[in-house]
């Protein structure tokens, strides 16, 4: 007997296609969180990483995680987690509620290659911008 995978479970499987994630998470990176609503449904929101300190009280390794949730405002929040729970490693509980969270990778991203920024001369002299060019242009880093 095969046992039917659960919603979480599912778009869990899901996302792993249709995000590019990472296998740790670290302070600066930015992690998805998918949590079971009360009717069944599952809700995400991305937040970032600020840091973490280890939970001294607590015999096994368990982490205060700080995060900042990506909403209007941004909402800065302390959740305490095991390591397998902020790396996506399980689908865990919290408030008798399943909650999944995992860094995107968002090194994927920069192998792209657009096209090259424009050193605009006009940035530094303050000039207001021709018609037909951009009002703003990207400076190259060196």
């Amino acid at each position: 007997m095969t046992r039917e995978k659960n919603t979480m479970e599912k778009l869990v499987e899901e996302l792993q296609y249709q995000v590019p994630l990472k296998d740790t998470t670290d302070p600066g990176d930015l992690v998805i969180m998918l949590r079971e609503n009360d009717d069944g449904r599952v809700s995400m929101v991305y937040a970032r990483i600020m840091g973490f300190d280890r939970d001294l009280s607590k015999r096994d390794e368990w982490w205060h995680v700080h995060f900042v949730f990506l909403e209007v405002p941004p909402l800065p929040r302390t959740i305490i987690l095991q390591t397998a729970h902020f790396t996506g490693k399980e689908i865990f509980t919290m408030g008798g509620r399943k909650v999944f969270i995992k860094a995107v990778n968002f090194a994927v991203f920069s192998e792209e290659k657009g096209p090259e920024p424009v050193r605009d001369d006009r940035v530094e002299k303050n000039e207001p911008p021709k018609p037909g060019r951009p009002a703003l242009t990207l400076i190259k880093s060196e």
